[in-house]
């Protein structure tokens, strides 16, 4: 397999004519061991591809190499192998190899993906942490790129369910990127999977972000789109998705806000419309099994009083004006009830006296 992994490293021969010389000739290793001018008689290659091979040949330290991917603890599976995704085989363009830290989704389970806005609200952070724990409470695999946002929060939310979660890289599988996602980098490891289809070492570049979002929908089944704006690499992720015959689901927001626009043009153009993590549940003809055990919690934990002010507030950030109107308490009985939901995790202070639902 060490000759596979020299083959898939050639930078910068495309895939198809990895595959193409692989068909000619067999193997890695034989590749490897051909003459020159054979390589050059081949009408799929150019001059430079021959160049780029031989080159490679005489920088790579094949055995050495193999040796620290396995010291990593990285897989690499080829697209001939009988664990490469059977769903990339349908997509455009599939990646002659991927490379593994943890392990691969399920063929038999069903994958979503939930993307979105780095840059986003707070209402999408929660909405995307909702959806992920929702999900993957019911035994779905949630999908997604890792990133700070909406990414982040939706595979966070998988784990907190106990779920699985796989996190598709635009760069190397030995780097967290961005780095402040370490603990996440590191936990999807244990309860799932970091994937990519770019060497292990190789930096976090602008173009590898778009071509790894075929990855990311080609192992979905059906792909969540939280916010996201007008121009978006979530919306590239939501046209492939498209393209590969995927369900595409978005969330509407309000029409004052930058960060919908891209949402409210996928509802536009056909989208389904995502209300609750429920509802997508059923439409994906899965039993909700765990839907009364949240309500009741919610139900037994708060007083009479902590549920009222607890009500009043949404995903939305209300100010204390809005919530003295609305719950008729005064300043200090509303401080204390918002004090003690906040110490139980139920309510957060975004800003000073504005206040959010956490659950």
């Amino acid at each position: 397999m060490m000759y596979e992994y020299w083959l898939s490293a050639i930078r910068p021969l495309s895939d198809k004519k990895k595959r193409l010389l692989r068909e000619e000739y067999g193997d890695g290793k034989t590749i490897y061991n051909i003459e020159e001018i054979h390589l050059r008689f081949l009408n799929f290659l150019e001059s430079r591809d021959v160049d780029t091979i031989l080159r490679s040949k005489k920088e790579w330290e094949i055995e050495k190499c193999w040796e620290k991917l396995q010291e990593q603890g990285i897989r690499m599976i080829p697209y001939f192998s009988e664990e490469y995704p059977k769903k990339l085989t349908n997509i455009s363009q599939p990646p002659y190899a991927l490379y593994v830290k943890g392990s691969l989704p399920r063929e038999n389970q069903v994958s979503v993906a939930i993307v979105g806005a780095r840059r986003c609200t707070h209402y999408g952070e929660q909405i995307a942490l909702e959806y992920g724990e929702a999900l993957a409470s019911e035994g779905i695999q949630i999908i997604s790129g890792m990133a700070r946002g909406i990414d982040g929060a939706g595979q966070r939310g998988a784990l907190n369910a106990g779920g699985a979660t796989y996190g598709v890289l635009g760069c190397g599988v030995d780097i967290c990127y961005p780095r402040e996602n370490i603990g996440l980098y590191m936990d999807i490891q244990q309860k799932g999977g970091i994937i990519s289809e770019q060497i292990p070492g190789q930096p976090p570049l602008p173009a590898y972000f778009p071509e790894r979002n075929r990855i990311i929908s080609g192992l979905a089944d059906v792909v969540l789109v939280i916010e996201a704006k007008e121009k978006s690499g979530s919306l590239i992720t939501a046209d492939m998705a498209l393209e590969q015959g995927k369900d595409v689901y978005a969330l509407p927001g309000p029409v004052t806000s930058s960060m919908s626009q891209g949402c409210h043009r996928l509802i536009r153009q056909g989208a389904g419309i995502l209300i609750s993590p429920e509802d997508l549940l059923i439409e994906l003809g899965i039993n909700i099994v765990n839907q009364g055990q949240i309500i009741d919690k919610n139900e037994k934990v708060l007083e009479s009083t902590e549920n009222m002010v607890y009500s009043c507030l949404g995903l939305f950030p209300k100010g204390m004006s809005q919530l003295l109107e609305e719950t008729g308490l005064n300043v200090q009985e509303l401080l204390e009830q918002l004090i003690t939901l906040e110490m139980k995790g139920y309510v957060k202070e975004i800003s000073k006296n504005y206040y959010v639902k956490l659950r």
